[in-house]
């Protein structure tokens, strides 16, 4: 699928190809609900809704949310889009399925960015800020057996993860792929910012699945 990108929001790259990948392996069809998290160009939305989920898309950004609507549009797909920070629009809905790639690169700035490209990729000092917002909150937002999908980086860990989203009420968390390569241009450049250690020539981008209980 080619997808159209507004000036200002982040071209997907292998890590959210990755995760389009594990969506379409869950098969959630129709009836069934999936939700994508900092959506971005809308990929992971418009992966979700060719398998016939009823699909909502959020993200902070406009021209982010207006692109999921056009490349929905192109696809003849319809991806509901909603603006607010992680689950705030969705506030008392759950899902079969929800799933992320949120902004994973330490920055050197202890918060997030209220505005500009770089909200697609800066997520606070260690790299977490929104993912652990994600991990603590999707249980209210899943339906029983319902499924998470988090892709991240190695550099801000993995077994953090794990033991984050276990104390949330998640079940089954596992690594359900995993890339290793060389650090992207993002991470080089905060590495040269002194955000990430210097000595790091290689990471892992992992997806992560977890489910709530039946």
């Amino acid at each position: 699928m080619k997808l159209l990108t507004l000036p200002g929001v982040f071209a997907p790259i292998s890590d959210s190809l990755m995760l389009a990948d594990a969506i379409r392996h869950e098969a959630v069809g129709p009836g069934g609900r999936a939700l994508d998290v900092c959506t971005g160009s809308g990929v992971l939305a418009l992966a979700a809704a060719e398998g016939g989920a009823a699909t909502t898309a959020v993200d902070v950004s406009r021209r982010a949310l207006l692109t999921v609507r056009l490349n929905a549009m192109r696809s003849g797909l319809h991806v509901r889009t909603l603006r607010g920070r992680t689950f705030a629009p969705v506030a008392g809905e759950r899902f079969d399925l929800i799933a992320s790639n949120p902004p994973y690169v330490p920055s050197s700035r202890h918060g997030v960015p209220r505005y500009g490209a770089s909200r697609a990729w800066a997520a606070g000092r260690d790299g977490r800020l929104i993912l652990d917002e994600l991990c603590d909150a999707a249980p209210a937002h899943l339906r029983p057996g319902g499924v998470l999908l988090l892709v991240h980086s190695s550099i801000i860990g993995i077994d953090a993860t794990f033991q984050r989203l276990r104390r949330a009420g998640l079940v089954d968390a596992e690594v359900r792929a995993c890339v290793r390569g060389p650090l992207g241009p993002l991470m080089r450049a905060q590495q040269a910012a002194g955000a990430i250690p210097a000595d790091l020539e290689e990471e892992d981008v992992v997806i992560i699945r977890a489910r709530a209980p039946r």
